[in-house]
């Protein structure tokens, strides 16, 4: 069983449910490597340097600061960073219930696991039920290390997820990525609903999908730590550049291939299909037909 990394109170009106915080992703996975020196090999260590100075400084010889202007900052003391920090209540304080649809995935960030805590078992799968029963997710403020966090509590089974949620000034808006005025042509927009349905699913199954590149990585490594040289990885060929978005869509729809990809230096008019060697035959006359019966009755 995990274990859990935090306890805490869900409250909203009078009600109060005692829970528990696991982690809902594992970080074992992440590969990480360090960096050694390469003549010896041995793991080097990073050390603080004043140029100013010009040497190495000690940590207690560090503070921290605020960049106001260029070059110029104000300092602040630990206890003053500490004046600043969000007194952590442990508390999941419940603002409102908000449909599902409303909140964009844009805005999620980490996730975690809530469980009951003692006493709270039946309180929490009430508020589990009733919000698949509404369609509606809880909108709360939760503060915890220092710093207040903006969630909801949404249900997962028959458990509940703390999403925690990026604030509307982390996000950037869309507006600053230049989109192009592009009109889409009703040809292939109805193709390229046709290609989404013929891949479409109704059902999301992640347990379908692996990590690539992370298995590729920890081969490599069995690899070298098995003393094999490796001089070249296998590596897939590039796709021919595809410029004709309409014959992209029909190959991917099954029909003949995008020109872009099987261009050639023939110089045949585009559009027309070679002609069958069976279907050049001229039909025989008459004349050649008897003749052809005489020559077969004498064999």
């Amino acid at each position: 069983m995990p274990r859990a990394i935090a306890t805490a109170q869900i409250a909203f009106g009078l009600v109060s449910i005692p829970v528990k915080l696991f982690s809902a992703a594992e970080s074992s996975e992440k590969i990480s490597f360090n960096m050694l020196h390469k003549d010896c090999g041995s793991r080097i260590q990073q050390q603080l340097f004043c140029p100013k100075d010009e040497r190495t400084i000690d940590r207690t010889e560090v503070v921290k600061g605020y960049e106001f202007a260029r070059g110029q900052y104000v300092l602040f003391s630990e206890d003053e960073l500490k004046m600043l920090e969000e007194k952590s209540t442990q508390t999941i304080d419940i603002t409102e219930f908000i449909p599902s649809t409303e909140i964009d995935p844009i805005y999620f960030s980490k996730a975690y696991y809530l469980g009951p805590d003692k006493g709270g078992d039946r309180a929490y799968s009430l508020l589990s039920k009733a919000l698949q029963e509404t369609g509606r997710w809880a909108l709360a403020k939760y503060a915890a290390r220092g710093k207040q966090y903006l969630t909801i509590l949404r249900p997962l089974g028959n458990g509940l997820v703390l999403q925690q949620l990026y604030y509307p000034n982390e996000i950037r808006s869309i507006d600053e990525i230049e989109l192009g005025d592009t009109i889409v042509k009703d040809t292939e927009l109805k193709m390229a609903v046709q290609l989404a349905e013929m891949g479409a699913s109704e059902e999301f199954h992640p347990e379908n999908y692996r990590d690539e590149q992370t298995e590729k990585t920890r081969a490599m490594i069995q690899r070298k730590i098995d003393g094999e040289e490796i001089t070249s990885l296998d590596t897939q060929e590039p796709r021919a550049q595809v410029i004709d978005l309409m014959e992209a869509l029909r190959a991917s729809l099954g029909g003949s291939r995008p020109a872009a990809s099987t261009r050639t230096s023939s110089t045949k008019p585009a559009g027309k299909l070679p002609i069958r060697a069976e279907q050049k035959r001229k039909p025989a006359k008459p004349a050649a037909r008897k003749a052809a019966a005489a020559k077969s009755k004498a064999r």
